[in-house]
């Protein structure tokens, strides 16, 4: 798939956001996963996948050391037209590292998160903001609420939500259009169709799937490579010994299927997320450009329903071992930075 790839453009939403139909999931540049790539590195992996065709970046306050991930980004962006970048980054996680994860929703802190986000960012606005995490403490009418006001302000121009409930979902678009949900969505990670998607089509919002490579492994991390021993997912129950055993032989399929489709199991594996409907941008995220190009490289993949099915099969849900959740803990099913930030509450 050497060939140049367009990447077409869709809608997120019924209030006219369009986006890439493959995004880009800022996270892993500033560690995570693996360490923090070098500043230059990161800023040219983003201008990579920019000339790629590839305009919609998603980052949060809360991702690297010191709010690493937005400063990465800002500074990034100085280099590229901003008129034709999506932006999304997101506010509620206050601190994450091994003991959990705590996240805030009053409309005071979605404010000064806006704010300093829009300041380390160098933008006027932000395209999408998520609560990244929901505040179970604080009526989501009264974040939405906040939100909304950003919006009539000029400093957001649509609003999103991640890992949000069903009732969440339909009360906070009760108060304001959601334009999106970013939820975890892979061949492995199947949570959201049974009532999460339907939802979401019931009033016209869009999805953003996080993770759409199970966090690598569709790409061949454990498998054929061992994982770093700074990333996250050493503590993912996943990739735990008996369970790698296990969800290898689902790898082993999905390359057997790749090789039939004349692509490699990451393109597969992103591809079947692709064709869940023109309303799903996923947001791979990588540090290397080879592997930028092969997610790229699986737009131009196309499959009747018949490989669709044959794909989705290929991982019974009920075969993958382990929880998609670090600890064990549903609230926990985000990927802890290498070091927690010292200064969470910016």
């Amino acid at each position: 798939m050497a060939q140049s790839v367009h990447i077409p453009r869709v809608k997120l939403g019924t209030q006219g956001f369009e986006v890439s139909k493959l995004g880009f999931g800022c996270l892993g540049l500033t560690g995570a996963y693996n360490n923090p790539v070098p500043e230059e590195e990161g800023i040219s992996i983003i201008k990579h996948a920019f000339n790629k065709g590839i305009t919609f970046f998603d980052t949060s306050d809360i991702y690297g050391v010191d709010n690493a991930n937005e400063l990465l980004v800002g500074k990034a962006l100085k280099q590229l037209p901003r008129e034709k970048i999506q932006l999304a980054t997101k506010f509620g996680i206050t601190k994450i590292d091994s003991s959990g994860m705590n996240v805030k929703g009053t409309p005071d802190y979605v404010r000064s998160c806006c704010e300093a986000s829009l300041k380390r960012l160098g933008v006027e606005y932000i395209d999408l903001y998520y609560q990244h995490r929901v505040d179970l403490s604080v009526p989501i009418e009264e974040t939405v609420g906040e939100l909304k006001k950003l919006v009539e302000e000029g400093k957001v121009r649509y609003i999103g939500l991640s890992e949000a409930s069903p009732d969440t979902i339909r009360r906070a678009h009760a108060v304001h259009p959601i334009t999106a949900v970013q939820m975890e969505w892979s061949l492995w990670t199947r949570d959201i169709e049974e009532e999460i998607v339907p939802l979401c089509r019931e009033l016209g919002i869009g999805i953003v799937p996080y993770s759409p490579l199970g966090r690598g492994f569709f790409g061949g991390k454990g498998v054929l490579e061992t994982v770093s021993t700074v990333s996250s997912l050493m503590t993912h129950p996943r990739f735990q010994a008996e369970n790698l055993d296990k969800n290898k032989k689902l790898y082993d399929k999905i390359e057997s299927l790749a090789t039939k489709h004349q692509c490699t199991p990451s393109q597969l594996a992103l591809g079947w997320v692709l064709h869940q409907g023109n309303d799903v941008v996923p947001i791979p995220g990588t540090t290397k450009v080879k592997n930028l190009d092969q997610n790229v490289g699986a737009i131009s993949l196309k499959f009747a329903e018949s490989e669709l099915k044959e794909i989705s099969e290929a991982v019974p849900i009920d075969d993958v071992a382990g929880t998609r959740h670090y600890y064990g803990s549903a609230t926990f099913s985000w990927t802890i930075a290498n070091t927690p930030p010292k200064n969470p509450n910016v």
